[in-house]
């Protein structure tokens, strides 16, 4: 008897998912039937927390391009993913998440069984597509527009659910996938106008978000066709590397502000235009964008911001359809680059004295790994490099300081990363508060062999955290002083080489060219 939860995980199989990340349970065995009978056609990782098998997802969809799958149990298998998919869904991430689902005679009773919630889909339809496998027959449909979930339009997670007496059920045999991902049309009456547009100003800006991901050749060229210097945000970073027109810079600058408003027409493609790029310090001084040309591939998107030209298009295409068109005689672009550039990094100091000195340490990474993957998390080097930093890979250069913010993202994320670009290194850089978040996740990097360098910023405690409460005059007494692990020991737990290192690039950079099989953990001492 071929059952549902086999042809589930060969309907997987059949639309391009190479990866599962999950943690077996009572409610999802005939998903590991599956699995198993799958053999190696398909991969199985097991981190050690549902979080984390969300995290690791993600962090593989943002290397590879493609969606991985996390399977989970009903209930709080579930509920500890959610955090996961939210920061997937803020960032645009696609992600597909199977669990578990309780009996269905039983569903909506409240008779106390296990792992009981009172609609677990309609709790997940607050976030992201969902649906129930109701009928055997239907189930390669259900997948179909689970897919087109989520990477149709604006990528982003989806959800399935599957009742424990449903998984058993005989199943026939899937049809083929409907592809996913339908072609956003350009507005072929509209290109050469926003064309005439950008021809037309002196000082173009363009604004740069993770919509750009996948095409930063065609930002290149369009740049270098308008002079253009190009403001990236943290998920946009890795995009120009060392090119005369990047600004690898934060919106939510000072300098980086006035340069937005100095400009006479601002082309945004692929961002949100969110607070925690663009106001980071919420203020509310962000400039006046509403004479801006923006390309964007969600409608929902352009409704909530006003602009000239707002535009529905896949970036990439929007992007090779204007090349052709733009001409550009002034060559002014670079001085105005590099002026913004020193301007963004100068200010650094001037809003926290220690944070050219964390980028030294993140640029320290960088220059002694190149072509590496660095996962960061909440952490005071991560804050400041998203403020300004360039990174030499795209999709190289991604955390979860902005969007969402989920603390403890990176040990798992760095995990997904590395399975995604086999032999890649892979740096998660990390607080000593945010480890203790997701530490198990550290041992699974163990178990898959994987060539992570997970590097603590130990500052013995939440001192982001207390630096905000001390601008608002708030005492530090409460909170922010959690006892850090005793790194050695605990790298030793799992099994991981182990090195401490002072705060000083040189010493780090030293440390990091030593050759390394499988992973390691080195604590950075914070002054």
């Amino acid at each position: 008897m071929t059952t549902v939860g086999i042809r589930l995980v060969e309907g997987l199989i059949a639309r391009g998912i190479d990866t599962v990340f999950g943690i077996p349970g009572v409610h999802t065995i005939e998903l590991y039937r599956g699995l198993v009978a799958a053999g190696d056609k398909i991969r199985h990782v097991t981190p050690r927390h549902e979080q984390g098998a969300g995290f690791m997802a993600d962090g593989y969809a943002r290397v590879s391009g493609r969606p991985a799958a996390a399977f989970v149990i009903t209930g709080p298998g579930l509920t500890n993913t959610l955090t996961a998919m939210a920061q997937a869904k803020a960032d645009s991430v696609p992600m597909l998440v199977i669990s578990g689902l309780g009996r269905s005679d039983t569903l909506g009773k409240g008779l106390g069984r296990l792992h009981e919630l009172p609609d677990q889909g309609a709790m997940v339809a607050t976030l992201c597509h969902t649906e129930t496998v109701t009928d055997p027959k239907k189930l390669g449909d259900v997948l179909d527009r689970a897919f087109a979930a989520m990477t149709s339009g604006r990528p982003g997670p989806a959800h399935i659910q599957i009742s424990t007496n449903m998984m058993a059920q005989p199943c026939p045999e899937l049809p083929a996938p409907v592809v996913a991902g339908s072609t956003v049309p350009l507005p072929l009456g509209r290109i050469r106008s926003i064309a005439t547009a950008l021809n037309a100003a002196e000082r173009v800006v363009i604004l740069a978000g993770g919509g750009i991901r996948g095409s930063e050749a065609a930002l290149q060229k369009l740049a270098e066709s308008l002079d253009a210097p190009v403001i990236q945000t943290v998920n946009a970073r890795g995009a120009m590397f060392g090119h005369r027109l990047s600004v690898p810079a934060s919106p939510s600058l000072t300098s980086v502000r006035q340069f937005i408003a100095d400009a006479d027409q601002i082309l945004a493609i692929g961002t949100e235009l969110g607070p925690t790029d663009y106001d980071m310090y919420a203020n509310g001084r962000v400039p006046n964008l509403s004479d801006m040309i923006r390309i964007d591939i969600c409608a929902d998107q352009l409704a909530r911001h006003p602009a000239k030209m707002p535009v529905k298009a896949e970036a990439g295409a929007m992007m090779t359809a204007l090349l052709p068109m733009t001409i550009r005689a002034n060559r002014e672009g670079p001085e105005r680059a590099e002026a913004a550039r020193q301007a963004a990094r100068a200010e650094l100091a001037t809003l926290y004295e220690p944070m050219p000195a964390q980028l030294d340490m993140v640029e320290a990474i960088r220059d002694a790994m190149p072509n590496s993957i660095i996962v960061g998390d909440s952490t005071q080097p991560i804050y400041a490099a998203n403020l300004y930093y360039d990174h030499d890979r795209p999709r190289g250069w991604f955390n979860a300081a902005t969007g969402y913010g989920a603390l403890g993202y990176g040990p798992g994320a760095a995990v997904g990363a590395a399975i995604a670009a086999p032999g890649v290194p892979v740096v998660c850089l990390i607080g000593d508060g945010g480890l203790q978040f997701s530490p198990g996740e550290l041992r699974t990097a163990v178990d898959e062999k994987l060539p992570i360098t997970y590097v603590v910023w130990n500052n013995a405690g939440f001192r982001e955290i207390a630096e905000a409460l001390r601008q608002a005059k708030v005492p530090v007494i409460l909170g922010c002083d959690p006892s850090p692990l005793d790194m050695e020991h605990f790298a030793m737990a799992c099994d991981m080489l182990f090195a401490r290192v002072p705060q000083d690039p040189e010493e780090l950079a030293d440390m990091l060219a030593t050759p390394q099989d499988g992973p390691r953990l080195l604590e950075i001492q914070v002054r």
